[in-house]
């Protein structure tokens, strides 16, 4: 039996996107509206103008359109410019951007110009994204990863010399049965969503990322967010140095990496009784002091039930006096310069907990669902927003450029005030109380001109080939 029922895909007081349900056995399926009545919708809408607080938006489409992201969620979904899936893609993206968590917020974002950003005439509901994002597997989601890292590399976003991994997890409160995690030792373990992320140390950008159910262990993840992060990076016969936590320490993944990856891979060794041991059996003339309190040492290492190697063991020595002495041990795949690795290299380990911090807003503090189809999407479209939004800090500059993902949104997509009009060929956004207005007027103002002097083409295909242009008054 089949039945039929309207729904609106859209929030209340816009204009209404008609939709018609099939509710089989099998499966529930969506049938979009036509391509005109969108488009029909969009050019009503900047006919009438827009006044609102969210127009701060716009200042990310020269970015979408220098990153080139509407040729990614084409290649994405699969369909062409008029289709309503790759608007619904790039509604989740300014989502991500606004740093949106909940739906009462969402619900706060019609009629104010977000709508219009996204080349649609209403704001699409939770239910409409999350069936465009179930309809895409994990595979997609990696490929549309890949692509927007080496859109990326282009740019310079990545030195690719060294690399932080490392596992973020959030408290998820699914119903389903799942192995439960600890945060720390003095925490109860607690169902957790986990994602893992391949960062560059030197810019301190993430390149990739991988999520997996909560049963997934650190070494069966980091094989696939490696071989993630090779088919982005151009490696030219190099190996990046991946600096890790103590959690990526076991047998099975020092061997993968030494035999077949392209990295070197750098952990700190347990305080376990064979570490020990093989420190002791060093002589203090087996060290070399660099600065007064530090002094380094190298030795080769065996692990347990390795069967490739040997590897490297770095040890680093702190205090002046026997007694003071203080050990700590590191694993390396490969003999390389253990004084500029232990002191300058493995400190930018930490750069990931800062990323962790400032742009887990976008869309990687929350597990909304444990649908790995949908949740691959969704935190993929926010690696594009954080893309995007780093361009715009970096070219507005200092302090902007040292804001974390919440300040951004709320000062910026949030908090500048003005109208949408199209005058000629052009959507011209003007703003009344943009901070730094010289500035902006250097970045923002003839921007088509700016974009075809780039190569770029300064036409916005979502938005039916107008150009884009900004005031500041």
């Amino acid at each position: 039996m089949v039945f039929k029922k309207k729904l609106h895909l859209c929030r209340p007081g816009n204009e209404p996107l008609k939709v018609e349900t099939h509710r089989t056995k099998e499966k529930v399926r969506l049938e979009v509206s036509d391509p005109p009545d969108i488009e029909r919708g969009v050019r009503q809408l900047l006919a009438n103008k827009v006044s609102g607080i969210l127009v701060g938006i716009w200042l990310l489409i020269p970015e979408y359109l220098r990153l080139g992201i509407w040729d990614l969620l084409k290649s994405w979904s699969e369909l062409p410019d008029e289709r309503v899936q790759p608007r619904l893609a790039l509604q989740l993206i300014n989502e991500s951007a606004l740093c949106v968590s909940g739906i009462r917020m969402k619900r706060s974002l019609s009629q104010k110009g977000f709508e219009l950003a996204n080349g649609l005439p209403f704001i699409a509901t939770d239910a409409a994204i999350h069936h465009v994002l179930d309809s895409h597997c994990v595979a997609d989601a990696q490929r549309l990863q890949i692509a927007l890292g080496k859109v990326r590399e282009t740019f310079g976003h990545f030195k690719g010399d060294i690399l932080v991994i490392d596992p973020h997890r959030m408290k998820s409160f699914s119903k389903r049965q799942m192995v439960r995690r600890q945060k720390d030792k003095d925490s109860n373990p607690v169902k957790m969503a986990q994602t893992f992320f391949s960062l560059d140390a030197e810019t301190k950008q993430p390149l990739c990322f991988t999520t997996a159910s909560s049963a997934r262990t650190t070494t069966q993840a980091t094989p696939e967010l490696l071989t993630l992060t090779d088919s982005i990076l151009k490696l030219n016969g190099h190996k990046p140095l991946v600096l890790a936590d103590n959690e990526h320490y076991s047998v099975e993944l020092f061997e993968w990496i030494s035999s077949r990856s392209r990295f070197d891979l750098l952990v700190p060794m347990p305080y376990n009784a064979s570490v020990l041991r093989s420190i002791r059996r060093l002589s203090p003339e087996a060290f070399t002091r660099h600065w007064a309190g530090y002094a380094t040492a190298k030795q080769r290492y065996s692990l347990t039930r390795s069967h490739d190697g040997p590897y490297y063991q770095f040890i680093q020595r702190k205090g002046e006096r026997l007694e003071d002495d203080d050990f700590k041990a590191f694993l390396c795949t490969s003999d390389r310069d253990e004084t500029e690795d232990l002191s300058q290299n493995y400190p930018q380990r930490w750069h990931i907990e800062e990323f962790f911090k400032n742009d887990q807003a976008l869309g990687w503090e929350r597990a909304g669902t444990m649908n790995l189809h949908i949740r691959y999407g969704q935190m993929t479209m926010a690696l594009i927003a954080q893309a995007a939004c780093f361009m715009m800090r970096q070219r507005l500059g200092p302090p902007v450029d040292q804001w974390d993902a919440p300040h951004v949104s709320k000062d910026f997509f949030r908090g500048l005030e003005g109208d949408i009009r199209v005058q000629r060929d052009s959507i011209v956004v003007t703003y009344y109380n943009a901070p730094n207005p010289d500035l902006m007027k250097k970045h923002y103002e003839n921007m088509p001109e700016k974009l075809s002097s780039e190569g770029i083409n300064p036409t916005i295909p979502w938005l039916y080939d107008f150009k884009l242009d900004f005031r500041f008054k």
